[in-house]
């Protein structure tokens, strides 16, 4: 199965139209969302095309193709209009020999791993808004980033996980 992540779309139509583009042209089976999906959050300014409703349109389109974790900015009045599942703290993904993590980040990160995480694992987070691919003692952690509020000079970007392999692109 090969997989595409994606996180903090914050409520942007266009960075969700371009995730969804870009699903396709990586021909990928499922889109995993990292959480914060479509609000933007007290911290944040509001991302270009701030437009929520049509992001749900958008993503309830192709709802079964999606895989998602919750965000801390979403909530359950998200859940009531997104048609799949977005309040799951984690999600074990395993592609080959890989085994993945999948969750925000602001609970479990890199200085907070789960203890599940086995020896050799992706732990895979967005939340902080910034790409990143780094080893860490017994894991590597890779965050795709915000491709609508990247932080820290940050550049869109997404991860693909297909056939034991993980890697981080730029849009």
């Amino acid at each position: 199965m090969r997989v595409l992540a994606a996180s903090d779309i914050h409520g942007s139509y266009e960075w969700a139209c371009r995730i969804i583009d870009k699903f396709h042209e990586e021909k990928a089976d499922k889109l995993l969302l990292l959480g914060d999906i479509l609000y933007h959050g007290p911290r944040n300014n509001l991302p270009s095309s701030y437009e929520p409703k049509r992001v749900i349109e958008l993503l309830n389109s192709v709802k079964s193709s999606i895989l998602a974790v919750r965000g801390n900015c979403d909530t359950e009045v998200d859940q009531m209009v997104l048609e799949f599942p977005i309040m799951a703290d984690y999600i074990y993904l395993v592609s080959g020999d890989l085994v993945v993590f999948a969750t925000h980040g602001h609970i479990y990160n890199p200085e907070n791993p789960p203890v599940m995480l086995p020896s050799g694992a992706v732990l895979l987070c967005g939340h902080t808004h910034v790409a990143a691919d780094q080893m860490f003692d017994g894991f590597r952690y890779m965050n795709p980033g915000s491709p609508s509020i990247p932080k820290l000079s940050s550049v869109p970007s997404y991860i693909i996980i297909d056939d034991g392999r993980a890697e981080l692109k730029e849009f």
